[in-house]
């Protein structure tokens, strides 16, 4: 059996975790606030061919139920910066937002000025508008749509910037489903110099139909992309049943390293969001029993 200690680490580590939703899946949420505590963080997913007033309503929805709305610029997506601008405008003057996620995007071809994240963050526009923190991208196994080496550049370059905005930066990494990959990619980047706190990104409870759903949802355009880049991951995602293993080892891993900038979980619930939540915040709130190698939930929220 595993000391108390540690199961306060656990709960710990998990507190203040972030979440997301999409436009479709926020105007089907009656109210967040039957799963999420006030204050919590949730991102609003930009996919490909959506109207960005969808997004801007999804964050004025959030906003109004005492959520922090953190919505998605996608640097490939944006034709040009006065559309850049608009959505901005929108998203901060309509929704109060303050908080984004700046990623480069999917797509090989630019709709526009914009080919990757950094070429949005230098237009100066989120300094511009208030924005106080920016959400960039980590890829602890790599990406199929860059090399290794331009992820390296890149993330030396974001770094530099980090510490020239007045914005506050942080990395998240894409789902993962094992501590290992995460440790040694973070171990890599700080050895490089990198200063910004890491955000894991969690698999949640998903089931197969909340899968299936998820990917009508998003577009089956985008869902069989996934499926083709992401074949092992997602046969994981279909019979994980609780990231506890995955929490576990990163809580013994960074209380042994405090300094290993690993702060915090954001959550990718794949359309289940009521049941990713509940996991989160029972985790969050110690209703956890552990053992020498993970931990379950004992009690969750309905």
């Amino acid at each position: 059996m595993v000391t108390e200690p540690m199961k306060d680490k656990i709960a710990d580590f998990v507190s203040g975790f972030s979440i997301e939703t999409t436009p479709l899946g926020a105007k089907k949420t009656h109210d967040f606030r039957e799963h999420l505590d006030k204050g919590t963080w949730v991102y609003v997913t930009s996919l490909p061919g959506s109207d960005f007033i969808d997004t801007v309503d999804a964050c004025k929805k959030l906003s109004n139920e005492g959520m922090v709305p953190v919505p998605h610029f996608t640097a490939r997506s944006i034709a040009n910066r006065k559309t850049f601008e608009e959505n901005l405008s929108m998203v901060v003057g309509e929704a109060g937002v303050e908080r984004v996620l700046a990623i480069a995007g999917a797509d090989r071809n630019p709709a526009g000025d914009y080919k990757d994240t950094m070429t949005l963050l230098e237009t100066g526009l989120f300094d511009k508008f208030g924005i106080r923190s920016i959400g960039l991208a980590g890829h602890p196994e790599g990406s199929p749509d860059i090399t290794s080496d331009q992820l390296k550049e890149h993330g030396l370059h974001k770094s530099r910037y980090s510490q020239t905005t007045a914005a506050n930066l942080y990395l998240v990494t894409q789902f993962v489903f094992e501590a290992k990959p995460v440790i040694d990619w973070v171990e890599k980047i700080n050895g490089y110099g990198n200063e910004m706190p890491v955000v894991v990104g969690l698999p949640g409870l998903a089931t197969t139909k909340s899968l299936i759903k998820h990917a009508y949802n998003c577009g089956i355009g985008p869902s069989m992309g996934i499926l083709k880049k992401q074949p092992k991951n997602i046969t994981k995602l279909l019979t994980l049943q609780e990231p506890d293993k995955l929490v576990f080892d990163l809580t013994k891993y960074i209380y042994n390293k405090p300094d290993s900038r690993i702060d915090g979980v954001h959550v990718f619930p794949f359309g289940g969001l009521s049941s990713s939540a509940a996991w989160s915040n029972a985790v969050a709130n110690s209703e956890i029993e552990c053992h020498s190698t993970g931990f379950k939930v004992n009690a969750k929220r309905s």
